[in-house]
């Protein structure tokens, strides 16, 4: 099992990152914000924690700047259904932590807006991890979830993408827990690109 690789940045890609270590180039599928992260790094070098995905035509490497994210991608892939790349979909949408309110509170609306994710796999996401992520110690807090979505909304009556108001809305300091300050310095995000 490949559990961190640390290398130098050969490639990088919109969906994946190739790092060689040792002579050895590893091909590590990651999310957007990762890989924006890993592009802006003048080091030219990046260390990613890793989930190796075996399968019986395919050996497929996921990497995550987190170790914090590669924990929750592992508990969605153990859902019957989701798997590697729908997680890391998924993962790739919002924080971990919003991600976490999300299913906490049961917000079927917020899971089902991301692409491939239908009601049915949104309300199975919600019954296998609410109480695992209950047993973790993570509380259902609806009211940091209901201001992140107002935002989201407020953004989006605005004219912006869904893509593009979730991007700004990530980038704000989780500090900010009103609605009408995360929509402000959303804008001023949104502004500079």
């Amino acid at each position: 099992m490949i559990s961190r690789v640390s290398g130098k940045i050969i490639e990088s890609t919109d969906k994946y990152v190739v790092l060689e270590v040792g002579g050895i180039g590893y091909q590590i599928f990651t999310t957007t914000n990762t890989l924006s992260a890993i592009q802006s790094s003048t080091l030219g070098t990046a260390t990613l924690w890793t989930h190796m995905a075996v399968r019986e035509n395919s050996i497929e490497l996921f990497g995550f700047s987190e170790i914090e994210e590669l924990r929750f991608f592992e508990m969605l892939i153990d859902i019957s259904g989701i798997g590697p790349r729908s997680a890391l979909s998924i993962i790739g949408i919002a924080p971990v932590e919003t991600l976490k309110r999300a299913i906490g509170s049961g917000d079927l609306s917020y899971l089902t807006k991301i692409s491939g994710i239908g009601k049915k796999t949104a309300e199975k996401i919600v019954i296998e991890l609410r109480d695992k992520l209950s047993a973790l110690g993570h509380k259902s807090e609806s009211g940091e979830h209901k201001v992140e979505l107002d935002a989201l909304e407020a953004l989006k009556s605005l004219g912006y993408t869904q893509n593009e108001a979730r991007d700004a809305l990530k980038e704000v300091g989780a500090e900010i827990t009103d609605t009408s300050t995360r929509v402000k310095e959303a804008l001023k995000i949104l502004g500079r690109k």
